[in-house]
């Protein structure tokens, strides 16, 4: 069992509950997540050792808060370095039965707990193995929506996700403090249509949010 005070743990998910409007077969899902997350992170590191006790908020919850960003109708889910499940797998525990979630996660033991995760939770996803690269390059369908959660700066998410964006699809990318700075280097290569959503966990946070994309054309 990983190291976190139980109480602070369970004030944490209270905290989290405040957060997110969900069903209670959701939160049966997300519960199974959590408990997966603990039994791994004994043997594989997929969140920070630090933020164990507050799993719920900075995690869970943060990652729960892109579904009321997508399309409502949205059929297909990409998500890019699923690393811990965040946001894939709780996007899953959300639309189940709705959406096809695909989680890209080029680390094997990391690609192997979003299975183990998905089984428990009873929810169906399909694990790409892979590096993004590669992933993007065929193996993936037409999405309607990407993600990415702590991957990589703006600009190499939009570089990453370009083919999915310039094809219809969504960009929901969580991002810090800095989420001005990153969009601001981003258009120095890119025309690019995006929205600021405050973040309902971190008030420092956002979420941008990408609806077209194109290169800039030199000269």
């Amino acid at each position: 069992m990983a190291g976190f005070d139980p109480a602070q743990r369970a004030a944490d998910r209270a905290a989290a509950a405040r957060l997110m409007d969900v069903s209670r077969e959701t939160w049966t899902r997300l519960d199974a997540l959590v408990a997966a997350l603990d039994r791994w992170q004994a043997k594989t590191n997929l969140v920070a050792p630090t933020t164990l006790a507050q799993v719920w908020t900075r995690h869970v919850a943060d990652s729960a808060q892109l579904v009321e960003l997508a399309p409502k109708d949205a059929r297909v889910w990409v998500d890019l370095g699923s690393g811990g499940g965040f946001p894939g797998l709780v996007v899953a525990a959300r639309l189940a039965g709705r959406t096809d979630v695909h989680l890209v996660e080029s680390n094997l033991k990391k690609a192997a707990f979003l299975r183990e995760a998905a089984r428990a939770m009873g929810v169906a996803v399909t694990v790409h193995a892979v590096r993004a690269e590669a992933a993007l390059g065929g193996a993936l369908p037409r999405a309607d929506v990407v993600s990415a959660r702590a991957l990589a700066s703006l600009s190499d998410l939009l570089r990453l996700a370009a083919p999915l964006l310039k094809t219809g699809a969504v960009g929901l990318f969580p991002k810090g403090e800095k989420a001005a700075d990153e969009l601001t280097q981003a258009q120095e290569s890119w025309n690019i249509n995006a929205s600021f959503h405050s973040s309902r966990t971190d008030p420092a946070a956002s979420v941008i949010r990408v609806e077209g994309l194109s290169e800039l054309r030199s000269g």
